[in-house]
């Protein structure tokens, strides 16, 4: 199946493309950018944006549609916190997303560790004047599941994430074949619990459309995420991050994603992010606008 010509991006400039790579490489840490192999990497890269991830870049599970590694995790690096902090003031980044590998190895899932960057962030320094903190900064964890461990859950949140984001991904449907040790009413129940720990975060999830889903189940993914107050949703085109990787079943035109948009806008989320690039962090500063 030909990729067509919406799905073909434009190579960016590179200047800052290689300083990203540059203090990433210094500061020996990890992007889904990179290990997902998104294909915002450039843009975003380009415009000195970028999804931190943590936990390390191996990851416990096997999901059929993801290009991260899968395997036996090394341990925590406990001095990745401050890394990640020091990385932002370099950078000086207002909005930080921050999201991880699954780790189903360790007992909280790895909700210490989003509490720990989340504790280096809120002490970040300002660029310009090196002592005090950043005063705009606002963050967006972009979580696993945690196996449904709601005080994984409230950790995480202690950490007072402006958003907290976690993926649906799909339609129920094909939980077995794209997210096989997922469950869907465990995802949903984790956006659901966040707003019963903290009224007044905003909850964010996503899903990928050319899996071979139909209308209905798009629909139906909506309207389940509003009913447990989700905010905000992203959706966008599958694509193989490999050729080993599963293929899509369609290409989804530019017009269906505007009318997935519509629909979610007439359900209520205050905001609805659609289209064939789009993904759970792409363009996520826009919530603060």
């Amino acid at each position: 199946m030909a990729l067509p010509d919406f799905l073909v991006k434009k190579v960016p400039k590179q200047k800052n493309i290689r300083q990203i790579r540059a203090l990433l490489e210094d500061s020996n840490l990890h992007t889904v950018c990179e290990s997902a192999s998104c294909p915002n990497i450039g843009e975003c890269f380009s415009k000195q944006t970028l999804t931190f991830m943590i936990l390390g870049n191996v990851c416990t599970r096997n999901c059929a549609f993801c290009g991260i590694s899968k395997g036996s995790p090394l341990p925590l690096d406990p001095l990745e916190p401050e890394r990640i902090a020091e990385a932002v003031s370099k950078l000086g980044l207002s909005y930080v997303v921050i999201t991880s590998v699954t780790r189903d190895d360790l007992a909280d899932g790895g909700a210490g560790q989003f509490k720990a960057v989340g504790t280096a962030l809120v002490a970040v320094r300002n660029p310009r004047t090196g002592t005090s903190p950043v005063p705009t900064l606002k963050m967006e964890f972009l979580i696993p599941d945690f196996q449904g461990n709601v005080e994984s859950l409230r950790t995480v949140l202690s950490a007072k994430p402006y958003v907290l984001n976690h993926n649906i991904e799909t339609v129920p449907s094909l939980y077995s074949k794209i997210r096989p040790e997922a469950n869907y009413q465990q995802s949903l129940k984790v956006l659901e619990n966040s707003k019963k720990i903290d009224k007044n975060i905003y909850t964010k999830s996503g899903f990928m459309v050319g899996l071979g889903e139909d209308r209905a189940e798009i629909e139906q993914v909506l309207a389940d995420l509003r009913s447990v107050s989700c905010d905000i949703v992203t959706i966008g085109q599958y694509l193989a991050p490999s050729r080993t990787h599963l293929k899509p079943e369609r290409y989804v035109e530019p017009q269906e994603f505007a009318e997935f948009q519509q629909i979610g806008q007439a359900m209520g989320f205050k905001k609805v992010f659609s289209g064939p690039f789009v993904r759970s962090s792409y363009n996520a500063g826009e919530i603060i606008k």
